[in-house]
């Protein structure tokens, strides 16, 4: 198949986006709009549904003109991961706002299951921690909270979803009702190993199994288009969850190479082959994709605040109008003298995984100003890595040789300078950054035979900037040990 493009849709946690990929793997055009935060409750974080839906089509539409009549073989997605919705089947009329990922409502329900004795069922079957992150414990406080709801679910007038699973809902007309493994996977409801959902996790959440998408592989059918969004009937042949659908864009095939995406937060995920591979050290284990059947898994690290915590200081603390000026303003201080901020604003995740943690500044001092804040920001994302990584060679997994980023903030050279530094490997950013957006359109491609291999998805990939590790020693270990005593003020566990 030759000519034409494949139409990617990242609906993320701060902007809805659609991008058109040649067969190449090039990026003909982006579409996106921003997507405001709602903020209920301290530690409570929601999205408008309309909105993303909205937005998303109004990307697509847009992709579409641009596409100018060529040839449009299939639509891949790619999501925020956990974010929960619940809706009609008939009108599809959204029951509340979606509950994000980065929620922490459900931080005292977890403690008491963890109480309980379940956590270690829970992990493992899901290879996942009892926390708030997931989507079982939001899912459980909608059908409690939401007026109706639980009567209405029990009946089968409601579907839950992920983004992923909203998405296709809107945009087959109501007609498909399914997810991929990978979203499944982060839900705490699904069983990794088995691959079907687990009827004692919904019994112990008290979830209706009607309720619940068909999941299927990462690639292949998942529905057509309704013709009247798009202008034509679509098929739609791809979806995984973000950090996994940037694990494939980065074509991080092979068991043991290692991927990091700095956006919002930041999650390092390791493939780890068809091994499901128990971390003793918090870490996640889950589904990498699913092919043909066939699982290939990963382990993960998340971060909750990465991009997030420079949002912060030019939305909130007004130190500059544009996030890439934090590049130029965190090079201007020799050092953050002394400084550490450890953006704990949603509780910390891996390898900590402490709900009630909150963020801090330590160490400030009279000569303290907006450059060594600003720079003790991009240095705590690449602390927080070194966290990750850490975690993982401490569970047995080989130090990979180099490590491959992606996201807004690997544009950063300072900061993934600073990275290389710090791990003490060398970092490598793809010439298509877009690799979230790639991984969606790969999968749907693949499906198509718009890209006929894996192989081929692999050989095109091309670095286009190796940061090499520069740093002394003694100076990292000093620095590192500076971070573990300012992460140590936080903790609440």
């Amino acid at each position: 198949m030759t000519g034409g493009y494949i139409l990617a849709i990242d609906q993320g946690t701060t902007s809805s986006r659609a991008l058109l990929f040649d067969g190449d793997c090039n990026v003909k055009h982006v579409a996106q709009k921003e997507l405001p935060q709602i903020y209920p409750q301290s530690g409570w974080v929601e999205h408008d549904p309309e909105l993303i839906w909205q937005d998303t089509l109004e990307a697509c539409r847009q992709c579409l003109v641009v596409a100018n009549g060529l040839p449009v073989h299939a639509i891949g997605i790619t999501n925020q991961r956990e974010t929960t919705l619940l809706w009609d089947r008939k009108s599809g009329e959204v029951l509340h706002n979606a509950i994000v990922w980065q929620d922490r409502r459900t931080a005292a329900r977890c403690q008491e299951l963890e109480a309980q004795g379940h956590g270690e069922m829970i992990t493992a079957r899901t290879g996942l921690l009892l926390d708030p992150y997931f989507s079982a414990t939001k899912l459980a406080w909608l059908l409690d909270n939401v007026p109706g709801a639980r009567d209405r679910a029990e009946k089968g007038e409601l579907a839950f979803g992920t983004v992923d699973s909203f998405l296709l809902w809107r945009l087959t007309g109501g007609r498909v009702h399914a997810t991929d493994a990978t979203n499944a996977a982060r839900t705490q409801l699904f069983d990794i190993h088995r691959q079907v959902w687990d009827d004692d996790l919904l019994a112990l959440h008290n979830i209706p199994a009607n309720l619940l998408p068909d999941v299927r592989d990462c690639s292949g059918q998942f529905g057509e288009t309704d013709p009247e969004l798009l202008g034509r009937a679509l098929p739609v042949l791809g979806i995984a969850g973000d950090q996994q659908a940037a694990t494939f864009g980065q074509a991080a095939f092979q068991p043991g190479t290692l991927k990091s995406t700095y956006g919002t937060g930041c999650f390092a995920l390791a493939n780890t082959g068809d091994k499901a591979f128990a971390s003793r050290n918090r870490l996640l284990t889950t589904v990498a994709w699913r092919l043909d059947g066939k699982v290939t898994y990963a382990l993960e690290g998340s971060i909750f605040v990465a991009g997030a915590a420079v949002q912060w200081l030019r939305d909130e603390m007004k130190f500059f109008t544009d996030s890439a000026m934090s590049e130029a303003i965190a090079a201007t201080a020799a050092s953050t003298q002394g400084v550490y901020m450890v953006p704990a604003f949603t509780g910390l995740g891996a390898p900590y995984w402490d709900a009630d943690a909150r963020g801090a500044i330590v160490g400030l001092n009279r000569d303290t100003g907006i450059a060594q804040i600003t720079r003790a920001a991009l240095e705590a994302v690449c602390y927080q890595t070194k966290d990750l990584l850490d975690a993982m060679t401490a569970d047995g997994a080989p130090l990979p040789p180099t490590l491959r980023v992606d996201g807004g903030m690997s544009d950063n050279n300072w900061c993934m300078q600073f990275l290389s530094d710090i791990l003490d490997i060398p970092v490598e950013r793809p010439v298509v950054t877009e690799t979230t957006a790639l991984g969606a359109a790969s999968l749907a491609g693949l499906a198509c035979g718009f890209y006929p291999s894996m192989e081929q998805i692999a050989a095109r990939w091309q670095c286009e900037q190796r940061f090499e590790p520069k740093m002394e020693a003694n100076v990292r270990a000093s620095l590192y040990a500076g971070w573990q005593t300012a992460v140590g003020r936080t903790r609440t566990t």
